[in-house]
């Protein structure tokens, strides 16, 4: 199998598949949590049963294809109710189509019945702490990237799952996506959490907080109003802000409503 791996905590795996997408599997005394699940070329189950025998379930961070489809080779899968109609397109068989012709294109061959395999979700309504065994992981909704983006908290490493509301290089121009405002708003609650570490959906490494506040203090209003145009192949007025050269922030333009002063009156 293409699946890659790094042991970051004693039992929590940071999973790369050959599309690009990371998973995060971490094992306790009881069961094991998959946060996300890939795009699906491979069985992750079969995968991570190399990992853990222990009982498996599965949270998707948010609908995107790249994180939802590999759930179609596991046995209980969980989503936010605030992103199924998010899912029932991402998952449809037209969005299997454009990532099966991406594969092919990487001459990464599909499995059997790809475009039709069912995928099991449940629908999960707010914020649970799991009990994993000697080891928790706190479901925290914030919305973002999707209305029903989460984002996992594992206080034992002091560890944080940021799925795409945050990577170092950050869409949020999405149809579905939140505008700036209530991104920033609801994103930048999380710290709050006394997290020290960052594991991201989109990079295999292993961020120090700084990482990731760097990023969201240069996100000021100047550096948001003076964003330069980039084009994403969508009908949208995209900009992007250049934080460092190793992080970027893209974002529907149109959502943004700048500041004008009466805000304060």
């Amino acid at each position: 199998m293409n699946f890659t791996y790094t042991e970051y905590f004693p039992h929590v795996y940071h999973i790369g598949d050959k599309l690009g997408a990371h998973m995060t599997l971490i094992a306790g005394s009881k069961r094991a949590l998959l946060v996300d699940a890939g795009y699906g070329m491979e069985d992750v189950y079969a995968f991570i049963r190399t990992l853990t025998h222990l009982p498996v379930c599965t949270l998707l961070t948010h609908a995107h294809h790249d994180h939802a489809l590999g759930a179609m080779h596991l046995p209980e899968v969980w989503l936010l109710e605030a992103d199924q109609a998010a899912f029932s397109r991402y998952t449809s068989t037209a969005q299997r189509q454009k990532v099966l012709e991406q594969a092919r294109a990487k001459g990464i061959p599909p499995p059997d019945g790809f475009l039709t395999i069912p995928i099991p979700i449940q629908y999960q309504k707010g914020a649970c702490t799991l009990d994993l065994g000697g080891i928790t992981a706190d479901i925290i909704p914030c919305p973002g990237h999707t209305p029903g983006s989460l984002v996992v908290y594992i206080p034992q490493y002091r560890l944080l799952l940021t799925g795409d509301n945050w990577n170092t290089c950050t869409w949020l121009f999405f149809p579905e996506a939140l505008g700036v405002r209530e991104y920033l708003q609801n994103v930048r609650k999380l710290f709050e959490l006394p997290f020290e570490h960052v594991l991201c959906s989109h990079q295999g490494a292993l961020y120090p907080r700084s990482k990731m506040e760097q990023f969201f203090d240069a996100l000021t209003e100047e550096n948001l109003m003076n964003a330069a145009p980039v084009s994403m192949g969508w009908e949208i007025d995209t900009r992007q802000v250049n934080i460092h050269p190793d992080q970027l922030f893209v974002f529907d333009f149109g959502k943004f409503q700048p500041y004008t002063g009466e805000e304060n009156r």
